[in-house]
């Protein structure tokens, strides 16, 4: 087993060439929810097809399953002592606006210890350290864990074809545990832990009143008005305490854990900040639990946009004949998304006039995940996190959805351990989106250290 040391030493050396690599990984331009940089997602699955290659792995493929393709690479040892899945995305969102960032968002540009471009904390700098990690491993002692990865090209579109990806390859994609390395810590000296997933589904909702857009002077007054129908369906969604009342809405829902509530409780948080970095002057939500039980442990239903009637500048005195609203759902153990379809449908059957026709679309879902705590294979993440941050990490449910967790539970029957490196104000998504270079070699030193604890449960 390679000493601490000379792993440390091996990445003192080869940081800089690292970085190198890293900004090649960054510049190229993987946006894949736009038609146009098709090319630039396959030259990107392609360098990582090299990458393995360099890596001396055994068998590296590049796998089309109908959209962005996946990369599939493997390090088989002789009498391997578990196999280990390891799961990355190497597509990045677009960078609108681009006139607020401060540098090229695909011209990778160091400033202080951060690194500035897009994708590179969402997630190619994580993707990366993690593949460091093992080369710099490889490089110096034989690891006795069978490596897989993949590594798909379209989880900023919600991930379309991986669901039938992971049957289709179900026998090949065995393992015992899953790493997925798309996470984050609290803060550079502060580890944690990301144990659960909210699932989400998304909805869009049309309401059709006249048959066409009205005069408001002649008609108004004499017929219903689908964006006020739309507004009244709304404001029924939720109740004077906060809760969604759709029917059945809460009748799956996990209960928090008195020992969940402790873990949850640690998590650094103050409401005051939480209301001055939103710019609000109070808090709202479900009575009886926190801001972080809300944020990660608790379900939820946000309107997300409302399009009807007449938006541009001045004036149009007109009734409208239709009403749209997208809809986003959180969703927590036990909740089924397609089981919140049925809720919905019923609710809107219940509430909408009859005069009114609607038509609602399921746009995407996907479950929600919790992982166990207790597994030898999480004692080992909680192991190197501490050796090497000097701390225990904190544990926390995520608010957002990374819908693949969900489907390696629910298809190969895998934990995902939650190993990143990301921080809150990396700007993912955003203009100006930067890595911390410093927490990321602590994390480089992370995925060693978890090879290591693997192998001493064994």
């Amino acid at each position: 087993m390679i000493p601490i040391d000379k792993f440390s030493n091996y990445i003192e050396e080869n940081w800089q060439y690292f970085i190198e690599e890293l900004k090649e990984f960054v510049s190229i331009p993987s946006i894949s929810t736009l038609p146009a940089h098709k090319g630039d997602v396959l030259k990107t699955a392609q360098w990582l097809k090299q990458y393995f290659h360099k890596m001396n792995f055994h068998r590296v493929e590049i796998i089309d399953n109908g959209g962005h393709p996946f990369v599939f690479a493997e390090y088989k040892p002789d009498n391997p002592l578990l196999t280990l899945l390891i799961y990355g995305h190497y597509d990045v969102q677009p960078v609108d606006p681009e006139n607020e960032w401060d540098t090229k968002p695909f011209q990778p540009t160091i400033k202080g210890d951060c690194m500035y471009g897009r994708g590179v904390s969402d997630m190619k700098a994580q993707l990366l350290a993690q593949m460091f990690a093992t080369r710099a491993w490889l490089e110096n002692n034989p690891l006795p864990i069978h490596l897989k990865y993949i590594i798909e090209g379209e989880e900023e579109i919600g991930s379309p074809t991986m669901q039938d990806f992971l049957m289709k390859y179900n026998d090949l994609l065995q393992a015992d545990v899953a790493i997925n390395c798309d996470a984050g810590v609290f803060a550079p000296e502060i580890p944690s832990i990301t144990y659960g997933l909210r699932g989400l589904a998304y909805f869009e909702l049309e309401l059709k009143g006249p048959k066409q857009d009205l005069h408001s002077g002649l008609y108004g007054g004499t017929i219903r008005n689908p964006i006020h129908v739309l507004c009244e369906l709304i404001a029924k969604m939720h109740d004077e305490n906060a809760k969604v009342t759709l029917p059945h809405f809460y009748e799956h829902v996990k209960p928090l854990t008195d020992e969940e509530r402790a873990l949850l409780s640690h998590i650094p948080h103050s409401d005051e900040e939480w209301k001055n970095i939103v710019g609000i002057t109070e808090l709202y939500g479900e009575a009886g639990y926190t801001t972080i039980e809300r944020i990660g442990a608790r379900p939820t239903l946000e309107v997300n946009g409302i399009i009807g009637g007449f938006t541009g500048e001045g004036a149009k005195t007109v009734l409208p004949s239709k009403a749209r609203v997208k809809i986003s759902m959180r969703l927590v153990p036990d909740q089924e998304p397609e089981k919140i379809e049925e809720y919905l449908r019923e609710f809107l059957q219940q509430n909408c006039p009859r005069e009114i026709e609607w038509r609602l679309s399921l746009h995407s879902c996907s479950p929600p995940a919790v992982m166990n705590l207790k597994s030898p294979y999480m004692q080992s993440a909680i192991n190197a996190l501490t050796k090497e941050f000097g701390r225990t990490p904190l544990f926390r449910r995520e608010g957002g959805s990374v819908p693949v967790v969900a489907w390696l539970q629910k298809i190969l029957g895998l934990d995902s351990i939650m190993l990143g490196f990301a921080l809150p104000d990396d700007g993912i998504h955003g203009p100006n989106e930067h890595q911390n270079l410093s927490l990321l070699k602590k994390g480089v030193h992370v995925y060693y250290r978890f090879y290591k604890e693997l192998l001493n449960t064994k």
